[in-house]
């Protein structure tokens, strides 16, 4: 039996993509959240509990997107070519945070800037994201193998949605991480903070499911058809089943169980986008096979990755491990 290289890395690329989204999209929420939080105390104690691991989170950015290049490089070309606009904002809001990081700390009288490099940046980056992610959801039209857009074909009511939707549930994300990793009177801010976003998540989530099946026939006939039409009830069952856990664990004191709860609504999220893509890597015309480079360097590359993916993980692993439990607010990683 054959092997189904193009598949096998579509499941890998989808993997990178989904550790990017609820690893990186908690600190981008952190940044988002950073507005709220006036007191300098909070925002030093906000920046330390990512400090560890912000960096180590883009990894699967970089493994996602260099995958995307070297094993689907037709989806990589078409992608690039239809959302310049919002992947290269997205590219410099996440510098302007990440320099931010090390900058804050080593200025006074420019503190104020960085705090806005690093608001502003990771604001920029979630939206950016969002609206990418909607462009590429509402279709993207390839003709001879080519990109044959224009280029404002990205910026539509749906994608700006799509922004909005993940700018809010980064938020949601930001601020159970808080709950879970800090004490005291910003914990406990943190806390109306992601009751009120996780009200505002579930309605993002709603009003983007809802309206994905009506954008393109295939999405409607495979929410709505035989077999495939069990993850329509499904998976809405499981996002309420998250919701009602993220509820409780706000209310009632626990530390961990919204942030827990809070990733699997985008894990929730992620494969209710999957099964509306499948078998499209760039809807709706280039399937995965379609945009997979030659089975010979899918197999070569594969071996990298069966190396490399483990690494990562066992890393990634470790240094949330070494930085577990509470942060302690006269202590931090600079």
């Amino acid at each position: 039996m054959a092997i189904d290289l193009p598949f096998i890395w579509a499941a890998i690329i989808a993997f990178a993509v989904l550790a990017y989204v609820i690893l990186d999209g908690f600190d981008l929420g952190i940044g988002i959240l950073f507005p709220f939080f006036p007191e300098k105390r909070d925002r030093d104690v906000m920046m330390n509990s990512v400090a560890p691991v912000w960096d180590g989170n883009e990894t699967w950015l970089v493994l996602g997107g260099g995958g995307l290049l070297a094993v689907f490089p037709l989806a990589y070309s078409v992608i690039l070519s239809a959302l310049y606009a919002p992947i290269i904002a997205m590219v410099l809001g996440l510098v302007f945070r990440g320099v931010a990081f090390e900058y804050r700390w080593r200025t006074k009288r420019g503190e104020f800037l960085w705090n806005w490099a690093f608001a502003g940046g990771s604001m920029v980056a979630a939206f950016a994201q969002g609206v990418a992610l909607g462009a590429l959801v509402q279709g993207i039209p390839v003709a001879n193998r080519a990109y044959a857009g224009a280029w404002w074909d990205w910026l539509t009511p749906f994608s700006i949605a799509t922004g909005f939707a993940i700018l809010i549930g980064y938020a949601l994300l930001g601020s159970t991480w808080l709950i879970m990793k800090t004490t005291g009177e910003l914990a406990e801010k943190a806390r109306k903070i992601a009751l009120r976003t996780c009200f505002a998540t579930i309605a993002a989530m709603g009003i983007v499911s809802l309206w994905t099946p009506f954008l393109r026939p295939q999405y409607l006939e495979r929410w709505f058809s035989w077999p495939t039409a069990v993850f329509s009830i499904i998976v809405p069952v499981l996002v309420l089943g998250c919701f009602a856990l993220l509820l409780k664990g706000i209310r009632g004191e626990r530390d961990a169980q919204p942030f827990l709860a809070a990733l699997g609504l985008f894990v929730l999220g992620f494969a209710g986008i999957g099964i509306s893509f499948y078998p499209y890597m760039v809807p709706p015309s280039v399937t995965i096979w379609d945009a997979a480079a030659p089975d010979s360097s899918l197999a070569f590359l594969l071996w990298g990755a069966a190396f490399l993916v483990p690494v990562i993980l066992i890393y990634t692993g470790y240094a949330y491990w070494v930085f577990r439990g509470k942060m302690d607010p006269e202590e931090g990683y600079h």
